[in-house]
């Protein structure tokens, strides 16, 4: 059979099967949904751990004395933790350190990668200021001899060291290492290790039930046409095109 012959058959059978699909109405999807118990007290702790783990320490009080749910870790950790995080945000890595030490001085003792993470986002920021003599050192120093214990360390020791070979860094392949999403990246490390520390969840809940809704209801696209939540900001239902 020609490969024509063949996509013609496909087609035939995508279109048998969408076809039919089962048409679920608003009414019945709406009846089904409303037949799903979900206790306040369970969204409560929901929106109150995104609130924990993301570090919106206000906002979580304030839900806590509203709502009466408490959180699972002392709201004034959230604030030190916050520090950390807008230290490396704001290329201040070696308070971050010092923040993170403070805290708990095992995060970084049995953490080598996060620790390597810190000091490469330590030489970046040198790099930064175009402080070039001051990077080679640090980098010869502190990075090199953790390179040679590791081979992921030295290649993105020598990615890093890469960039003072460049007079102009936006033509440089790894620029990318100075935008700031490179401190965000560093700092949202340093935030889940913390968490961990604290035996919590190192990411919120709520972003993965989300992803599990888009997941569910694709599974679902291929066997029925529903009402739909094409955006979960508004979360409304659209009712299906038949």
């Amino acid at each position: 059979m020609s490969l024509f012959w063949i996509v013609i058959r496909r087609l035939a059978e995508i279109e048998a099967m969408a076809m039919s699909k089962k048409v679920i109405t608003r009414e019945e999807w709406e009846k089904k949904l409303n037949d799903v118990n979900i206790r306040k007290k369970d969204m409560n702790k929901l929106v109150m751990n995104f609130l924990v783990t993301e570090g919106y320490v206000d906002a979580a009080e304030k839900f806590r004395m509203e709502s009466g749910t408490e959180p699972d870790i002392d709201l004034a950790t959230i604030t030190d933790r916050m520090a950390v995080k807008k230290a490396v945000q704001s290329g201040n890595v070696e308070d971050a350190i010092e923040k993170v030490n403070d805290l708990n001085p095992e995060i970084l003792d049995t953490n080598p990668q996060l620790f390597f993470h810190l000091q490469q986002q330590r030489l970046i920021e040198l790099i930064r200021n175009g402080k070039v003599e001051e990077a080679l050192e640090f980098a010869q120093e502190e990075l090199a001899p953790r390179g040679e214990e590791n081979q992921s360390f030295l290649e993105e020791l020598e990615r890093t060291v890469a960039l003072l070979a460049f007079e102009d860094v936006t033509n440089c392949p790894v620029g990318e290492l100075l935008d700031i999403s490179q401190r965000l990246k560093t700092a949202s490390e340093v935030n889940a290790a913390i968490l961990t520390s604290q035996s919590h969840e190192k990411d919120p809940k709520l972003p993965s039930l989300l992803k599990m809704l888009i997941w569910a209801q694709n599974q679902l696209d291929e066997k029925a046409a529903y009402p739909r939540i094409n955006d979960l900001s508004t979360a409304m239902l659209e009712d299906p095109s038949v």
